[in-house]
């Protein structure tokens, strides 16, 4: 009988694919810094939420501390606090118009599922 592999994660784990940020998405992270000065870019976090399991939590930050990996793209910074990186290691970050409105829209390979309303994910 074969074995499946199965991934398993650590809060102490080194080695990530890391989040990769479009060129819509740096260009609205650059806008959104620029507006606040004293921001040093943005944190991605999660927390739990909705009928899947997880939401996105997308915020300025001013101070981030050594708990967050650092994503950049032409000068655009995206943290990302450890402990949510099992969660959305090798996540795309985009930039997307939805009929009327902008968003951060989130290509996260680990989401096996979403809930209806697209608000929350699980893995």
């Amino acid at each position: 009988m074969m074995a499946e592999h199965v991934d398993t994660f650590s809060l102490n784990e080194t080695t990530w694919q890391g989040l990769t940020i479009t060129d819509k998405a740096a260009a609205q992270i650059l806008k959104l810094m620029k507006k606040n000065p004293a921001s040093q870019g943005l944190s991605l976090n999660i927390k739990q939420s909705g009928c899947a399991g997880f939401g996105y939590v997308i915020a300025l930050i001013d101070n981030p501390t050594k708990e967050y990996l650092l994503f950049e793209n032409n000068g655009a910074k995206l943290f990302v606090p450890l402990k949510a990186m099992p969660f959305i290691d090798g996540t795309e970050v985009d930039y997307v118009r939805e009929g009327l409105n902008q968003v951060f829209k989130f290509n996260n390979p680990k989401a096996q599922h979403a809930c209806g309303c697209g608000e929350s994910f699980g893995v």
